[in-house]
């Protein structure tokens, strides 16, 4: 505390001073009942007019909305005087960028706590219908309970409609989007960047753009390709998936939430050793998120038929409160065996299947069949009197029918019926892609099932098309990427083919693939014609 600082703001004692930035100064206070709080003391500038004290208001409101795991909630707000402030959760422990830069960056489990925590706190940040606008490591508590985020809302309620990117309140210059450095709109696309750009900080140290001067940092935001440093798969491809500079590309945060606990609604490229290698996208969960895809409705193809179903999100609330609380479980499923960069697990581990009922009655092994010996002879009842012989007795009968096995051959087995004749696929790429473009490469993906195409045409427009050999519903994925330029994918369960995704290369390298059934493939940096 120094001698300038207020030692009572309202109810709320102040304790000790944790820090300063451009919004105002944070105190760790107490309350009424003896309860921690962090009190921040905002810039008086910065709710001076009724208009401003009313949105700020307003937003704070909103804010109290947000699911309170792995957020620090806020609790009040007070800006009738000319102290105003506002009062959230307390946290102690340090933020990760101090823990980052007194203990080093973070690995394995410890880094994939922190990432799970974080997308599920932007997710429900979301959902609740706010955008953070300053998402970054400063803003993230490293509790004893678990990675917080603090701040939601805070940026927005303090800005005016009229500020800009270049304005105290909307955010550090190396987390910020490449559309808000362009003049766009703050969205929740902003958002997971800087998540983005976060996890690469906490995996390294830096910031996937650089911590130098501004302008450099923003050029690089704008036109360079992230230094993902030692991130590592899987995590590296969804990092990188999260920096594609066009917004609508990006996974939400419930995309994020949903791959990091093991349940992809949203096909994530696999890359290797750096950004700019050659990469590949999951073998499982091919069914996309709505919103993603690439330049797939221009150009000269017909209109698209068989529409892939978009299945729902499958939110992973239990696994993240237990994750949040301490549990040291994995928390990013991979599959047994091959290649394990990258790929997200899409079925469920066996411990957790669920298993067919238990029966009622007793068990029968499946190995013998019943009898009717298994229950006791009949014995004669001593009432009755007879002059037969024991050798005729009824009860004899049906024990000797009872030791007599039918015979296997008693049953005649069904002829098998003829399969039905497959429908050819009646597309064909060109018919797809347009009658200009013409082939110059092929991926075949066995028994002529699907192959996937990599067209051209005069202009420099290149095209990825993925076609079934037959009519058939199936799994099917198309990508294409352009290198210093536009992504496009489009992944789904489709009849005919996935794409056509068309993309301006001329003289620039590409990377294309696609998958069916379950498998995928992308090419290294090629065709740079």
């Amino acid at each position: 505390m120094t001698s300038r600082d207020p030692s009572r703001l309202g109810p709320y004692e102040l304790i000790e001073r944790l820090g300063e930035g451009g919004q105002g100064t944070v105190f760790r206070g107490r309350g009424a009942a003896g309860e921690d709080v962090a009190v921040k003391l905002l810039h008086a500038r910065l709710t001076g007019d009724p208009e401003a004290r009313e949105r700020f208001l307003r937003e704070v409101a909103l804010a109290q909305r947000v699911a309170r795991f792995c957020t620090a909630p806020v609790l009040s707000a007070d800006l009738a005087g000319n102290q105003p402030y506002i009062v959230s959760e307390y946290v102690p422990g340090p933020s990760l960028r101090q823990l980052v830069e007194r203990e080093g960056p973070r690995r394995g489990a410890a880094l994939d706590r922190i990432a799970i925590a974080t997308a599920t706190a932007l997710a429900a940040i979301h959902r609740a219908g706010i955008t953070h606008r300053d998402f970054k490591p400063a803003n993230v508590l490293m509790g004893p309970e678990g990675p917080v985020v603090i701040d939601f809302g805070v940026a927005r309620a303090l800005d005016s409609p009229q500020s800009t990117i270049t304005g105290a309140t909307m955010g550090t210059p190396s987390y910020l989007a490449p559309e808000l450095l362009s003049g766009g709109q703050a969205t929740s696309a902003a958002d997971v960047f800087a998540w983005g750009v976060t996890m690469t900080f906490a995996a390294s140290g830096r910031p996937a753009f650089g911590a130098d001067s501004i302008p450099t940092v923003m050029n690089r935001i704008l036109n360079a390709e992230p230094d993902l440093g030692p991130l590592a798969p899987p995590l590296r491809e969804l990092v990188a998936d999260c920096l594609i500079k066009d917004p609508s590309l990006r996974p939400t945060a419930e995309d994020l939430v949903a791959h990091l606990t093991g349940q992809p609604t949203y096909p994530v490229r696999r890359l290797g050793p750096s950004a700019t290698g050659s990469m590949r996208i999951t073998g499982t969960g091919l069914a996309a998120a709505s919103g993603r895809g690439g330049d797939g409705k221009g150009g000269d193809g017909p209109t698209r038929t068989g529409r892939r179903k978009r299945g729902p999100l499958i939110a992973a609330a239990a696994a993240v409160l237990a994750l949040v609380g301490g549990a040291t479980a994995a928390i990013i499923s991979f599959p047994s065996g091959g290649d394990a960069r990258g790929t997200q697990a899409a079925s469920l581990p066996a411990a957790q299947r669920p298993s067919a009922p238990p029966s009622s009655g007793p068990a029968l092994s499946p190995s013998r069949t019943p009898k009717v010996a298994r229950s006791p002879k009949p014995t004669p009842p001593r009432t009755v009197r007879t002059t037969a012989k024991p050798a005729v007795v009824v009860t004899a009968k049906p024990t000797q029918k009872a030791s007599v096995k039918p015979s296997p051959s008693a049953s005649p087995k069904p002829s098998p019926s003829p399969s039905p004749t497959p429908t050819p696929n009646p597309y064909t790429p060109a018919s797809v892609c347009g009658a200009n473009f013409k082939i110059v490469d092929s991926h075949a993906w066995g028994d002529g099932a699907a192959t996937t195409y990599l067209m051209r045409n005069a202009a420099g427009k290149k095209c990825v098309v993925t076609l079934g050999r037959y009519v058939k519903s199936a799994e099917m994925g198309a990508v294409l990427r352009v290198k210093g330029a536009a992504t496009g994918r489009d992944f789904g369960t489709t009849t005919y083919y996935a794409g056509p995704i068309r993309l301006a290369a001329a003289g620039k390298c590409v990377i294309w693939g696609g998958g069916y059934a379950g498998a995928s493939w992308t090419s290294a940096w090629s065709h740079c014609g």
